[in-house]
């Protein structure tokens, strides 16, 4: 898969060319079967491999760093094989082990008020771009196009927002 980066085809995947997204789909798929015969139960292996390229190719998008493509559609084809293990065991009245549980971390509810109080604590104009870019996962592109601002400014802002809401926690 790492040929997928050399070539580009990743990156231009990710900025919306179909083209692309069918090649790396492509090269990926043998790749995610041969990971999946090892996770799946033998007759969910394809299901699980259509069910995580289906979730690549809307997601990749959001894929923030190239270099992790291989480990993140490996963990979205492990996350698919426990979901239909836990299905298939839900049907049959079987009790569903920890080992194929999603995974959860729930967080202190006193953490959930801690960074709203961050959040909160922000000039205006920090908060929204946090917010942007965090909660409704914007890119900086579309934050510049949406506040009217430069790439460079984007991120400047967002930098500075981030180390104000970490001080704030830190304290």
């Amino acid at each position: 898969m790492t040929l997928l980066m050399a070539n580009g085809d990743l990156a231009a995947a990710r900025s919306g060319d179909r083209a692309a997204l069918e090649r790396v789909l492509t090269h990926s798929r043998q790749d995610l079967r041969r990971y999946a015969e090892f996770h799946c139960v033998i007759n969910d292996v394809e299901d699980a491999v259509q069910e995580s390229l289906i979730t690549v190719s809307r997601k990749l998008r959001d894929l923030r760093v190239l270099e992790c493509f291989v480990s993140w559609t490996f963990r979205i084809v492990k996350r698919e094989c426990n979901r239909l293990k836990r299905a298939r065991r839900l049907l049959a009245g079987q009790p569903i082990g920890e080992e194929i549980m999603p995974v959860t971390t729930p967080e202190p509810v006193e953490w959930r008020h801690d960074v709203a109080a961050a959040l909160e604590s922000l000039p205006a104009h920090y908060r929204e771009i946090i917010l942007l870019r965090d909660l409704e996962g914007l890119t900086v592109e579309e934050l510049g196009a949406r506040l009217d601002m430069t790439r460079e400014a984007v991120k400047s802002r967002l930098h500075r927002a981030r180390v104000l809401a970490r001080e704030y926690l830190q304290t």
